[in-house]
């Protein structure tokens, strides 16, 4: 009888611990799907910048219907809820070098709902701007390249 009961609490213990692991794992590409949806917008990003900063570098030749689109673009993605990406805990403390996300995301005081804000507005404005000419395009640049930076200046790691 007590090797019987011994078993069962054995299997009861195995049991939670396993269900303890599969919740965890279950966090866990929770998280890392968080990360990779935040990394897709940031590429998603990149590439309609790089199609307008090689138009307003004269890299490439401006057209007003290319850069329309890739502003239009950029306008919807950095107006789009990504609040489902920014889970508390996907940053680089609690994930490592999957992410360059920094926990002052996610602190008390964090301005990054303010930083996203105004990489919102600045999109808008470039979206008006970057089908009117080239100058029109190049002037509207600078604000988006701040709002980049300025989120990132605070928010995310260094890369090595």
């Amino acid at each position: 009888m007590k090797t019987k009961m011994t078993v069962i609490a054995g299997l009861a213990l195995a049991a939670l611990a396993g269900t303890a692991v599969i919740a965890d794992s279950h966090a866990d590409k929770a998280a890392l799907a968080a990360v990779k949806a935040r990394q897709a917008t940031m590429d998603l990003y990149a590439f309609n910048l790089g199609q307008l900063g090689a138009m307003a570098k004269g890299e490439v030749e401006y057209n007003a219907d290319a850069a329309a689109a890739a502003a239009g673009n950029l306008a919807k993605l950095t107006s789009m809820n990504q609040m489902a990406a920014w889970k508390p805990g996907t940053d680089n403390a609690t994930l490592g070098d999957v992410t360059h996300a920094l926990p002052a995301v996610w602190e008390s005081g964090s301005t990054v709902g303010e930083k996203a804000q105004a990489l919102a507005e600045a999109s808008a404005a470039l979206e008006a701007a970057a089908g009117g000419g080239l100058d029109s395009l190049r002037g509207a640049m600078g604000p988006v390249g701040k709002a980049c930076g300025a989120c990132h200046e605070l928010y995310r790691a260094k890369s090595n």
